[in-house]
């Protein structure tokens, strides 16, 4: 990853360069997870796009929000810096409708993910990312908590009693390290499953686990996915995280054995 635009001074496009979109395969993270044949989830990557801005045919300057879908089985991640340059490259470039520019962008990171990407832009306000939403399940935030040894250990994760129960626990104590900049990313937790009680508290520590892990957003999830499965046997299993923003953008990944659909809730820190 020597080229990776993360961290690096690089100076903003002033014309369209879908050029400097930078891939990062899935596959070198996976490999150190284990995941090296068919993945144990589905699931998909929802970015949340702050600052997108363009011309209309007249030469008028439109604002929006759009949401970026990337399968969780693409070849590639899309590295944000390199998107946010990209995005910020469309700024004086002119397109005769919401359409067109659709499918401008979605074209792009197709080509760069090496899979499909859905875009959906929402102009002016008022659009679905503007309503604030909350988390279902409980809140671990509040319980009593192992402390974190500075490293991830799934050995802090435990199950109360075996009967088979469907549970939701969330946190908003999410903190890990970017793995090029070793900047933090701060974010919230979503568990949802069914099998085994999971103590809730066990939940808490283990996500605290991770303030001084350095990996991206997606490889985050996926090892929390992988250690929760193995860890407390769940026979079903969604791990969901919402990032907070960074340079415009949010990322959202969302893992699950048996749930397809992740909806777009923006949080109160977003």
């Amino acid at each position: 990853m020597s080229r990776i635009p993360l961290g690096q001074d690089i100076e903003y496009p002033q014309e369209y360069a879908p050029e400097v979109l930078f891939p990062v395969a899935r596959l070198d993270a996976r490999e150190i997870l284990g995941l090296t044949g068919e993945l144990p989830f589905h699931g998909v990557d929802i970015w949340n796009a702050w600052e997108l801005t363009w011309l209309d045919a007249d030469g008028r300057p439109l604002v929006a929000t759009a949401r970026l879908s990337i399968p969780a089985d693409s070849t590639n991640i899309i590295e944000s810096k390199s998107l946010k340059l990209y995005l910020n490259s469309l700024a004086m470039c002119h397109y005769g409708s919401v359409a067109e520019l659709e499918n401008t962008i979605a074209t792009d990171l197709s080509n760069t993910a090496d899979s499909r990407v859905d875009v959906d832009i929402y102009p002016g306000p008022g659009g679905p990312l503007s309503v604030i939403s909350q988390l279902p399940g409980e809140c671990v935030d509040e319980l009593a908590l192992v402390a974190a040894t500075g490293a991830v250990d799934a050995g802090l994760l435990a199950v109360g009693d075996q009967q088979v129960t469907c549970g939701e626990l969330h946190s908003h104590l999410l903190r890990s390290l970017c793995p090029v900049t070793g900047q933090p990313d701060y974010g919230s937790v979503l568990l949802r499953y069914r099998g085994a009680r999971i103590d809730p508290a066990s939940f808490l520590s283990y996500v605290v686990s991770f303030r001084q892990h350095n990996d991206f957003h997606e490889a985050c999830v996926e090892r929390m996915f992988l250690d929760i499965k193995t860890r407390c046997a769940a026979e079903e299993l969604t791990v969901y995280a919402r990032f907070n923003r960074r340079g415009g953008l949010d990322i959202n990944p969302f893992r699950s054995d048996f749930e397809y659909n992740a909806e777009n809730l923006r949080l109160w820190r977003q």
